[in-house]
């Protein structure tokens, strides 16, 4: 019997954590290091490779979608904006709950000091500054050269960074969203708030356009989008084995050759995912629900929304693709909560492109608790950038199992952080994604129930109660 792909990542996470036990035990860390995490590596690059691509055509083609429909005007209009303070809820809701609860401090502290040194030799590196080198390196004291301190010029380099922020003016963030020359932009990960301005101010200008000049720079778009598409579907086909080399050599280099560090690794992702879970919760059973039961005028309520989307939540939680959930979820809406097709064929097609609220609480969260798993402190500035870049970037996850960790990549490129990172959540992201794909098709459900109730689009039919 053939497996699925998950089942197989799911295995390589299995064997990516027995392995880093091993070489714990077996003072094997520097060989796990150094012949098996590049694999893991190879990985990383090949996600951040198709990660900017990837945003860039799908928001446009999200945008440009919209012209199959006849209703762009009013309908249009609500409908984005119902997505858009979903999606900014869901985010805002992420990282109250992982600020307050602060699960990434939840651990051993020689640990996170051991995280924090690692992180601020990726920073040097990043910076092009080179580290201390006063000190011989030897098979006694590599691990202790590699988490030497940067050199006194970092320090000064971040003093004048956070001088030129100190001096900044209120609207610098907006100024920093705007490129001068896309192509640069193209170039750089950490640009990514710049990619999607243009995205999206390059989707919205094709609307505007006569279709004779629209259509053939269409077609591109939507051609080059199922490309980038396919290469994450190839690239996930070899994922088992990278996510094994990924997760073995990050567990390695964090844990060394005590594999008490292991075990203090996982009791933190144990808080990070009741952190999740508490926000993907009361995103499900209370805000939706609470959205539904007001701006329906109580046509709609709580049971009867449960019971009737029952069939696409389940669909959703088993399958992890908004996309694949789609044809249920429209029946489920149509035939069950009886709103009408024209809003549902509108609406829900471009929820599943769109509209990512569990994929976005979930970025926030895991952003922050890998910042405080490094002791790095995120400045407010910063986390208003993770809800910006969540958001905006949430239009480009492809409605695909684990889409979201390219995403993530981006979310953690934007606010300076290791974007290798995403290996210590792997293990936990199986079971979360498909939680989180339930939040997405239910607030897409949702947005269709408000927006038929306010166009009058909306029949209780005795099937439908």
């Amino acid at each position: 019997m053939k497996l699925a792909l998950h089942w197989k990542i799911i295995i390589g996470l299995f064997l990516g954590v027995i392995w880093a036990l091993l070489s714990s035990y077996l003072g094997w860390s520097k060989f796990t290091i150094d012949w098996i995490s590049p694999f893991g590596t190879i990985f990383i690059n090949a996600l951040k490779l198709i990660a900017v691509p990837l945003v860039l055509f799908s928001i446009i083609k999200g945008i440009t979608g919209l012209t199959d429909t006849s209703s762009l005007g009013r309908m249009g209009f609500k409908t984005l904006m119902m997505y858009l303070i979903t999606t900014i809820t869901a985010v805002s809701l992420g990282l109250t709950l992982v600020n307050v609860f602060q699960p990434g401090t939840l651990m051993g502290e020689g640990q996170r000091l051991e995280n924090r040194k690692n992180y601020e030799l990726f920073v040097a590196q990043t910076d092009g500054v080179e580290l201390m080198d006063d000190k011989s390196i030897s098979e006694n004291n590599v691990g202790e050269v590699q988490n030497a301190a940067p050199k006194d010029d970092v320090v000064s380099k971040k003093i004048k960074d956070a001088r030129k922020v100190k001096d900044a003016g209120p609207l610098k963030m907006l100024v920093d969203m705007v490129p001068s020359n896309i192509f640069g932009a193209l170039g750089d990960n950490g640009s990514m708030l710049q990619i999607i301005f243009f995205a999206l101010f390059f989707g919205i200008s094709l609307l505007f356009i006569p279709a004779e000049f629209a259509n053939p720079v269409n077609q591109f778009v939507a051609g080059a989008n199922e490309v980038f598409l396919k290469m994450v579907d190839l690239t996930m086909q070899a994922a088992p084995f990278f996510v094994f080399a990924l997760l073995a050599g990050k567990i390695s280099e964090m844990a060394g050759d005590d594999p008490g560090n292991v075990i203090e690794i996982f009791k933190g992702l144990g808080w990070y995912s009741l952190t999740v879970f508490a926000g993907l919760a009361l995103m499900v059973f209370v805000f939706y629900p609470t959205i539904m039961m007001l701006l329906t005028k109580g046509k709609i309520s709580y049971r009867k929304f449960f019971k009737s989307m029952a069939p696409a939540q389940m669909l959703a939680f088993s399958t992890s693709s908004s996309a694949a959930t789609l044809p249920v979820t429209m029946d489920c809406v149509e035939n069950r909560l009886g709103v009408s097709e024209k809003v549902t064929s509108f609406v829900l097609p471009i929820g599943a492109t769109v509209n990512m609220d569990g994929t976005s609480l979930y970025q926030a969260v895991a952003v922050v608790f890998l910042a405080q798993f490094h002791m790095v402190d995120l400045s407010f500035v910063q986390q208003l950038t993770i809800i910006l870049t969540a958001t905006l970037a949430s239009i480009g996850s492809a409605a695909v199992p684990s889409a979201g960790l390219v995403m993530l990549i981006i979310v953690l490129e934007s606010v300076g952080l290791d974007p290798t990172w995403i290996a210590i959540v792997f293990p936990v992201d199986r079971i979360l994604d498909m939680c989180r794909t339930v939040v997405n098709v239910t607030g897409d459900a949702t947005v269709a129930s408000v927006i038929a109730t306010s166009e009058g689009e909306i029949n209780l039919t005795p099937d439908s109660e």
